[in-house]
């Protein structure tokens, strides 16, 4: 039977699991960098391809390793993937917007990717931590 509780964890155990988060987000920002940069500076392609290719590169890297390393979490892993789907499926089609949006106005591409990675790691955390995880976190064994 699932618990409706939150699960409660220390003021420690919240800072190394933001710790982690951060470690593998900014991994999963480096897969994401490089394949944006392989896309738009060998491929020539434009912002939005580059940017949506990248993206869900970097999510399926940071899906996997999150779930098992900082959320250590046993919760059904199809459910788990729909929940962040229903956040990407907000947050992708925004983020191309307004990425496109700002490198059309002229603002560097490297720099309008880095401002959203920002926005995705911090919201991507709360969605994880307070909604797709909150009652499995650490009951993987």
């Amino acid at each position: 039977m699932e618990n409706k509780e939150t699960v409660a964890l220390s003021k420690q155990e919240n800072l190394v699991q933001i710790g982690k988060f951060v470690v593998f987000s900014i991994s999963a920002g480096i897969i994401q960098v490089l394949v944006f940069t392989i896309l738009e500076e060998l491929f020539h392609l434009p912002y939005w391809p580059s940017y949506l290719t990248a993206l869900i590169a970097s999510v399926v890297y940071n899906f996997t390793v999150n779930r098992r390393f900082t959320f250590k979490s046993a919760n059904n892993i199809p459910k788990a993937m729909m929940q962040l789907g229903l956040y990407y499926a907000i947050f992708t089609p925004l983020s191309t917007w307004w990425g496109d949006a700002l490198v059309q106005m002229g603002i560097s591409d490297y720099l309008v990717l880095g401002g959203t990675m920002v926005v995705n790691l911090v919201t991507e955390y709360c969605v994880n931590r307070f909604i797709i995880y909150r009652r499995s976190m650490n009951t993987r064994t």
